[in-house]
């Protein structure tokens, strides 16, 4: 070993700021493990917050009636209420079967059974809230939660995106069959929506703020994750 390359200063790495889907191919073939939004805004109810999950994109709709999560897929949202990055509540959300009788269990928010980007597990204390999926189940007081296909909120003119950056285009679908080469290299005009019409998955969840909240105040940061 050299010692010396040990001692060396060492070059520290610039801030990346980016967005990007479908980072793999094994994403690209296994959409359900897509997430492709994460949303936190407050309720319509005082004192409450919804926290929206978004995964498996450009769902067609006809793809949608038999599209469900993944059963071996742990979803999570992470929550940072004392301003360190590190997760001081997780709400874990699984699924049982793969088929219209699907279930979901909600666990949280509880202290993460483990932290870490890398470090996942699913906690042993009861479910929160379970039953079905693709109807709100649980409290208006407590936790209501509802996971099933929404529209997709999300605005790109994808076809556009994919002629001016064609290597992060698709491997299948139609998309696809667009140009290896660049073949625009600016927006269009009005832009138009490619998203209109098609749906996504979505974990949603309403709770009361408390829940969240830490004893430094009541800003708290979240992040989500989906691990197998």
């Amino acid at each position: 070993m050299n010692w010396k390359s040990l001692l060396r200063p060492k070059r520290l790495a610039a801030v990346a700021l980016a967005s990007d889907h479908q980072d793999t191919p094994d994403v690209e073939l296994n959409p359900e493990m897509d997430m492709t939004d994460l949303y936190v805004f407050p309720s319509p109810t005082a004192g409450r917050i919804v926290l929206v999950m978004n995964s498996w994109g450009v769902l067609s709709p006809a793809e949608t009636p038999t599209t469900y999560f993944d059963p071996n897929i742990l979803y999570q949202f992470k929550i940072d209420n004392n301003a360190d990055g590190i997760e001081d509540r997780v709400i874990q959300v699984t699924f049982n079967g793969y088929s219209a009788a699907q279930t979901v269990e909600v666990r949280g928010p509880v202290a993460p059974p483990v932290v870490g980007a890398m470090m996942n597990k699913v906690s042993t204390s009861a479910p929160s809230v379970t039953g079905a999926t693709r109807t709100t189940i649980g409290s208006a007081s407590g936790m209501q939660v509802y996971v099933g296909p929404r529209d997709d909120p999300f605005f790109i003119d994808l076809e556009q995106f994919f002629r001016i950056i064609p290597d992060r285009k698709p491997v299948t679908g139609p998309l696809s069959q667009l140009p290896d080469a660049p073949s625009a290299s600016s927006w269009r005009t009005p832009g138009i929506d490619f998203l209109t019409g098609f749906n996504v998955q979505s974990i949603i969840i309403e709770l009361p703020v408390s829940d969240l909240t830490g004893t430094s105040g009541p800003n708290f940061g979240v992040w989500a994750t989906m691990s197998r």
